[in-house]
């Protein structure tokens, strides 16, 4: 009599044959990566081409922004850092967001974007979102939540990630 676990019932994570659930494995995060990278250049691009965003003061402005969440948030240290230059700041956090958006979609050095990623929504969620009030009306920490899958598991499939691999390794490209 034999005892123990089955070793059939999983194939390598880079072997094509196998059954759907293999297939759907090996493509579960590119939803997210699609939604997140699509997200961020939008989100980013929509801030770099606002007239009211990248200003100091005035409606919609970066500046009165932090200083309205300043009293509320979790590090206001950190809000008061972002008021010394709100506009630079600002530039930096939109600039971030495309530079994201676009390492995550395209899967260059995947892990550091969404590391990007994950870092610029957990300053948001620290600072804008931390008084939202009950703390999941704030959309921040569920990016921040949702970026870490991909920091952990990187952009393996359709990346230029796994076609740098592949042409180090010479194997067939977007394994």
């Amino acid at each position: 009599m034999t005892h123990g676990v089955r070793m059939d019932t999983r194939t390598s994570y880079g072997d094509r044959r196998g059954d759907w659930r293999d297939t759907a494995t090996r493509y579960a995060l590119l939803p997210l990566r699609v939604f997140l990278g699509v997200t961020f250049i939008y989100a980013g691009l929509d801030k770099l081409t606002d007239g009211a965003f990248l200003k100091a003061s005035g409606p919609g402005s970066i500046g009165d922004t932090m200083r309205a969440v300043r009293d509320s948030s979790a590090i206001p240290a950190l809000v008061d850092l972002s008021l010394k230059a709100p506009v630079g700041f600002g530039a930096a956090i939109a600039v971030g967001e495309v530079a994201v958006g676009i390492g995550v979609l395209v899967g260059l050095l995947g892990r550091l974007a969404a590391l990007g990623g994950a870092l610029i929504s957990l300053s948001l969620w620290l600072t804008v979102s931390w008084s939202s009030t009950p703390y999941y009306y704030g959309n921040d920490l569920a990016y921040l939540m949702a970026w870490l899958p991909l920091v952990l598991a990187g952009t393996p499939m359709f990346s230029a990630d796994a076609a740098l691999r592949s042409r180090r390794q010479g194997a067939p490209a977007y394994r």
